[in-house]
């Protein structure tokens, strides 16, 4: 009996013009960019803790949906969204926010557990949502992604000069008019459209590989937002496109390539003689009132 049954596939070549490799390409690359972007702020906000909270507040969701009979990403964003609400308006100060996100974490594992049970004779879709399942992307999901990733990116070519400010700054962000409030609630339900999406593809276990790993890589090599968000898409595309090949290759799950990938990216750059986290830059604020 072997531990690892692993074997190159000679046709990989031909797995990767597949329908569902295809739409797997697509739906990780719109979920790379969404969370690629998303990275720096959950970073610079100390929003990390959210963000794994609602991945597993997302999870009721998931399951209700799945009891329900009507589509997991429906679900999924019905609660990530919800919960990223109440986040943002119980948490305004970082230690109200991390209790507020505690508590509603907590209810929210136990309507999963409670609702995971119930539905126990799906409980393959119940082991995608924790650990992802790329691969099954359908096509009405895909549209989905499309829509979220242009919510996100759209949104925030609108807000990203305020909302840098008000997430490196806050007290001078508040002080100099900027609404730190509002963003923050904005900014949790972009992201947790992300997150909605990124479950999807790498799991709640799993999640951290594309909305943080990335960003937290891009910052011990420079603090200017703007390329840190464009290498941290770069690094969570090249993360998903390497994943996908490699499991063509050897037919295993891509979530463990992906996350795999990202987290040597994370190590390469930590271990580069010299290497030091960058502090995120002060965002540039002229004498207008930011909008």
């Amino acid at each position: 009996m072997t531990l690892l049954a692993v074997e190159f596939q000679s046709n990989w070549l031909d797995v990767l013009q597949t329908t569902f490799m295809r739409n797997a390409l697509i739906g990780g690359s719109l979920v790379a960019v969404a969370a690629g972007l998303l990275g720096y702020f959950v970073i610079t906000r100390q929003n990390a803790f959210a963000a794994h909270a609602l991945a597993h507040i997302g999870f009721p969701g998931a399951t209700g949906a799945i009891l329900l009979g009507v589509p997991v990403t429906l679900g999924l964003a019905v609660f990530c969204v919800g919960g990223g609400l109440l986040i943002g308006l119980f948490g305004r100060r970082v230690a109200d926010r991390e209790m507020a996100t505690g508590t509603i974490l907590a209810l929210a594992t136990a309507v999963g557990v409670l609702f995971a049970s119930l539905a126990s004779a799906n409980a393959g879709t119940t082991t995608s949502v924790l650990f992802g399942n790329l691969l099954a992307i359908s096509e009405d999901q895909l549209l989905v992604f499309a829509a979220f990733t242009a919510a996100v990116v759209g949104t925030l070519a609108v807000l990203a000069r305020p909302l840098v400010f008000a997430s490196v700054d806050p007290a001078v962000a508040e002080a100099r008019g900027v609404p730190v409030r509002a963003l923050g609630i904005a900014f949790v339900v972009l992201l947790a459209l992300t997150i909605t999406m990124a479950v999807q593809v790498v799991g709640t276990l799993l999640l951290f590989a594309l909305v943080v790993t990335p960003a937290a890589t891009a910052l011990r090599i420079t603090a200017r937002p703007v390329r840190v968000a464009a290498l941290a898409v770069a690094i969570a595309l090249g993360s998903v496109w390497g994943g996908l090949v490699l499991s063509a290759m050897v037919d295993l799950p891509p979530s463990f390539f992906i996350v795999s990938l990202a987290v040597l990216a994370w190590l390469a750059v930590l271990l580069v003689p010299g290497g030091r986290r960058a502090t995120p830059a002060r965002a540039p604020v002229d004498n207008h009132h930011p909008h």
